[in-house]
């Protein structure tokens, strides 16, 4: 059973269509079917029951396919870290990240990757907008949440607590809420997609879920305007801790009702093929999972964040 079989034998779990699959992989079908049909002849179970209008797991390969994904993972990685040991890692990274974290963290997280590897280089576009990789001409995209689309890859860089937020001296001349309800008489600060401002919060606490219909003066479609706006003592604002980690260790803001949380976010480096997965794309990832979890712990030390221990 080789590494190749397996990978169109996931692709096929994914697209649930033996051709769609094979398009993906740049093979013809019959090459695919062929691949399916070996893998199930050496496991001597049949991983998909067919008809004539579809194609679904069966059960045996409900059970398998999730430990040939980790496999796969595994394999492909000892490649890359034999490739890493051997080899520079050089190449262009052409990256699209958010307004804020691209700024504030990324940017310099990555000119610390390129001094100890001067083979690479980087093309960067910021912004907070959807990216399209065809149109935009970027390899990778770093965002907030998982890939809603199946045929792009992603690797998860790491859990992003999401904090209320305000200065010190917002709160002693508006007053410190510290419950939901108390959210009512105070401004908010609001990031807005495509017009539509992010005004209702929501906030978790023992299972139980509040949510308060805010009113602010502020509004914008850039994060980083959103953090400014908090720093200067505008309002209050609901912040990635990552966008907002330097201010929060510096004591510029203060992560309020930390007993009420809002919804914990995910940071993905997602691509549009395999292909593009490079050894520099690699070296990037592991970089920004390294650093994020170093920031995470500077402020779960400072008692900024829970600590789940």
């Amino acid at each position: 059973m080789n590494f190749d079989d397996l990978t169109v034998v996931l692709k096929v779990a994914e697209f649930r269509n033996i051709t769609a699959a094979a398009t993906s992989l740049d093979m013809r079908a019959a090459t695919a079917s062929a691949a399916v049909k070996r893998v199930e002849h050496e496991l001597g179970v049949e991983l998909f029951v067919r008809s004539t209008r579809q194609l679904r797991l069966s059960a045996a390969g409900e059970k398998y396919l999730p430990q040939c994904r980790q496999a796969l993972t595994l394999m492909d990685e000892a490649r890359q870290n034999i490739r890493f040991g051997t080899e520079t890692v050089a190449g262009e990274i052409r990256l699209s990240v958010s307004s804020d974290l691209g700024r504030n963290r990324v940017v310099p997280w990555i000119d610390q990757l390129m001094t100890s590897h001067p083979g690479l280089s980087l093309r960067v576009q910021i912004t907070d907008s959807n990216v399209d990789f065809f149109r935009d001409s970027v390899d990778m995209a770093l965002r907030y949440g998982s890939p809603s689309d199946a045929n792009l890859y992603g690797f998860k860089i790491c859990d992003v607590p999401r904090l209320l937020c305000a200065t010190p001296d917002y709160l002693n001349q508006q007053g410190t809420p510290i419950h939901p309800h108390d959210l009512a008489g105070h401004n908010g600060l609001f990031y807005q997609l495509q017009d539509i401002p992010y005004d209702l919060w929501t906030f978790k606490r023992d299972g139980e879920e509040y949510r308060v219909k805010m009113k602010g003066n502020r509004a914008s479609n850039d994060g980083d305007l959103v953090r400014r706006w908090c720093i200067a003592g505008q309002g209050m604002a609901v912040k990635s801790c990552l966008d907002i980690s330097d201010d929060l260790l510096s004591g510029r803001v203060m992560n309020v009702m930390p007993d009420y949380t809002p919804p914990v976010s995910e940071l993905w480096l997602i691509c549009p093929t395999r292909q593009s997965i490079t050894p520099a794309m690699r070296l990037l990832r592991d970089h920004l999972k390294q650093q994020c979890q170093s920031l995470i712990n500077a402020m779960t030390t400072r008692g900024i964040l829970p600590s789940h221990d």
